[in-house]
């Protein structure tokens, strides 16, 4: 094991790619921790399926309630000092993208009225800065100042001036938002100020069922127009599980993106289906030459696969990699490197995980020609959404990995050296099940909150 930090958290040892692990809690408490073994940790209670049209919302608040807003929010603002906020237009307009001036924020200056929580290198506090929302899903900071949020039911919702608009955006596709299924990720385009173009992952019906579908989209005032589909799953399914979907761009500006199993194991070994797999494809939806299947059997738009369901996906930005997370079964989720074109990761033949109902599903846990993760969690935390630590705000967090966990609601932060795992740091445990995380361009971290619905920051005490 590499040398122990000190810390006033707890740490064991595990067996292969599990080094050292710390786990900190909040020094004036919050919530009580959960867990799920022996259950699809992502899941939550099967819902009736339900299917949503969004049509172009404009905006139908009373004006004397926006005055009343605007009366008492203003003055709040003025007083915290946050400079984009003064400087924007009002929700009733319909603001053209501009550049968020340098040294501004998304939401007001931090306040010291929030709990504190004692990391390895800082003590920090989790401020809540979005309330009110619905099964948040993911993030995207727009470089105006503007935040948009997807919530898994289906709709897209919008922060402007700091403040959470009551209409969501129009022009949503229709979802299908049953089981682990909806409206999912939500990603800008790395030149979104030069062609405006959001990217959409959902749940899809489909001919004897659903699959997950991805989409882009440009913004005009508050619905989404010329929509573009980028690639649609080529298996239908009744189950509600494992849609995988998150995006990332990689540094030479492919575009990945993922579909899970759909509780289908097997298939994620098949080449010729969607499931289980990690695709590749430029901006607009077509296919790179260099595909590792491209004139092979096998999907050509496929770029890895046996990876059971990916619920995070980042870049490296000091490489360009593209690294991701996914949930194994009982035990057996992975955080996975893709620098190798074509690999096989080894879901279901190989996992360190187990059936729900304690059942093994493989007796081994490696194979030639398959990939080993970077690091794997027994038990599972069930990670979800995931980011790379490239701020200042954070002494001694650059160039960690923070995972989401769900099940076990805590952030994971695993230090890297290069492509081999060094550490891992547990914090704000029992926090609620940490749906998404992400490094905003104002440098603070944000994550997404499903048990409460709302948007915290991470503020360091002092910053």
């Amino acid at each position: 094991s590499p040398p122990q930090k000190e810390s006033n958290g707890k740490r064991h040892e595990n067996n292969r790619n599990q080094a050292k692990i710390v786990s900190s809690k909040p020094i004036f408490s919050r919530n009580s921790r959960g867990s799920a073994a022996g259950i699809d940790r992502d899941a939550s209670p099967i819902n009736p399926i339900k299917t949503y049209s969004r049509e172009k919302h404009q905006p139908k608040h009373a004006l004397i309630m926006k005055s009343l807003k605007v009366a008492f929010l203003m003055p709040l603002l003025l007083f915290t000092g946050c400079d984009f906020v003064n400087s924007q237009t009002t929700p009733e307009s319909t603001p053209e993208s501009t550049t968020l001036p340098p040294n501004t924020l998304y939401f007001s200056e931090p306040i010291e009225t929030s709990d504190v929580y004692s990391a390895e290198d800082f003590d920090f506090r989790v401020e809540t800065v979005v309330e009110g929302l619905k099964f948040p899903w993911a993030m995207a900071f727009m470089p105006d100042g503007r935040v948009l949020i997807t919530e898994r039911d289906g709709t897209l919702r919008m922060v402007e001036n700091g403040v959470l608009r009551e209409e969501p955006l129009g022009g949503v596709p229709e979802v299908v938002a049953r089981g682990q299924g909806g409206l999912l990720d939500v990603h800008l385009h790395p030149q979104y100020e030069e062609n405006g173009w959001i990217y959409l992952s959902y749940s899809k019906e489909g001919e004897g069922g659903w699959t997950t579908s991805f989409i882009r989209a440009q913004l005009d005032g508050y619905a989404l127009v010329n929509h573009e589909e980028i690639y649609t799953g080529n298996v239908n399914s009744r189950l509600g599980f494992h849609f995988g979907s998150r995006f990332a761009f990689d540094g030479e500006g492919y575009l990945y993106f993922s579909i899970g199993d759909r509780g289908e194991q097997d298939t994620a070994q098949d080449l010729t289906v969607s499931n289980g797999s990690l695709f590749r494809l430029h901006d607009d939806g077509r296919v790179p030459e260099d595909n590792p299947f491209v004139g092979k059997e096998g999907l050509d738009e496929i770029y890895a696969y046996g990876l059971r369901n990916i619920q995070g996906l980042a870049t490296d930005p000091e490489t360009g990699i593209v690294w991701s997370n996914f949930h194994g079964p009982r035990g057996g989720d992975e955080l996975n490197i893709h620098n190798k074109p074509g690999a096989n990761y080894g879901w279901p033949v190989i996992t360190y995980g187990i059936n729900y109902n304690g059942t093994p599903i493989t007796d081994i846990t490696e194979k030639e020609g398959m990939e080993q993760p970077v690091w794997y969690w027994v038990p599972s935390i069930a990670p979800s959404g995931m980011t790379f630590v490239s701020s200042d705000r954070y002494p001694g967090w650059k160039g960690s990995i923070l995972n989401g966990a769900l099940s076990f609601q805590l952030l994971s932060r695993v230090e890297v050296d290069g492509e081999q795992f060094v550490a891992e740091e547990r914090i704000v445990e029992g926090i609620g099940r940490i749906r998404d995380v992400r490094e905003a361009p104002d440098g603070y971290i944000y994550i997404a909150n499903e048990s409460d619905g709302t948007i915290a920051r991470l503020v360091p005490v002092g910053n």
